[in-house]
């Protein structure tokens, strides 16, 4: 059986989601603090880790670094923050994904279930694809941009390796959320975020970008 982690500091949201992923299958545990949850993850580590940034103490997002420092859990932050500037920190602190309260927990088990899948994916195996002095190496995990490596996260690797395999052909931001994060619908900031980020680390120019160039009103596509 999956099992969760919830690090909620509201006794009554913490334990209605305890409640409702129960009735979803799966086995769930809460912590109140960032410190707990981190105890409570090391010593018997979850399959996924549900995080709010307003934590007593360590915050949310200190908390998702070091989460993710110590394994590759998929960490889905739940919080009333929906800011653009909250969902870049989280996500380039380690997250997997930024789920807005409240929480519908229908949709919410649905992307458990498909975070555990991309987890487990094993993708076939793909040449370097080289874009310019850009290479990606889908098959080694690596990115490198003049023969240096260039420190990508999880999701803006499998981000890129999507459009670099799609290299030309526009992509819409729906296409992308059901291909890289495996969601029939979501949040579509979720895609603008990772390629602003992914423009800041492969452009010699991010305002003006050469190689990840947006088609307004169409999506994204990567060109040579």
């Amino acid at each position: 059986m999956t099992g969760v982690l919830v690090i909620e500091d509201d006794d009554r949201i913490r334990l209605a989601l305890l409640l409702a992923l129960e009735d979803e299958g799966y086995t769930v545990r809460g912590a109140a603090t960032a410190e707990e949850g981190l105890r409570m993850q090391r010593q018997e580590p979850a399959d996924h880790v549900l995080v709010d940034l307003m934590l007593p103490g360590l915050d949310g997002f200190e908390c998702i670094r070091q989460l993710r420092r110590d394994d590759d859990v998929p960490i889905v932050v739940i919080s009333a923050r929906d800011d653009t500037h909250d969902i870049v920190a989280a996500l380039e602190a380690g997250a997997d994904d930024y789920v807005v309260k409240p929480v519908a927990v229908k949709e919410l088990s649905a992307r458990l279930r498909a975070l555990r899948r991309r987890a487990r994916a094993v993708p076939a195996p793909v040449p370097v694809l080289t874009f310019g002095a850009l290479e990606v190496s889908p098959d080694a995990g690596e990115v490198r941009r003049a023969g240096r490596p260039v420190p990508v996260t999880r999701t803006e690797f499998r981000l890129l390796c999507e459009l670099a395999e799609h290299a030309g052909r526009v992509l819409s931001r729906q296409q992308l959320l059901q291909r890289v994060w495996g969601y029939d619908t979501g949040d579509e900031r979720l895609v603008d975020v990772h390629v602003g980020r992914l423009r800041q680390k492969i452009e010699d120019d991010p305002g003006n970008p050469r190689h990840l160039v947006t088609l307004r009103g169409l999506g994204y596509k990567l060109t040579r």
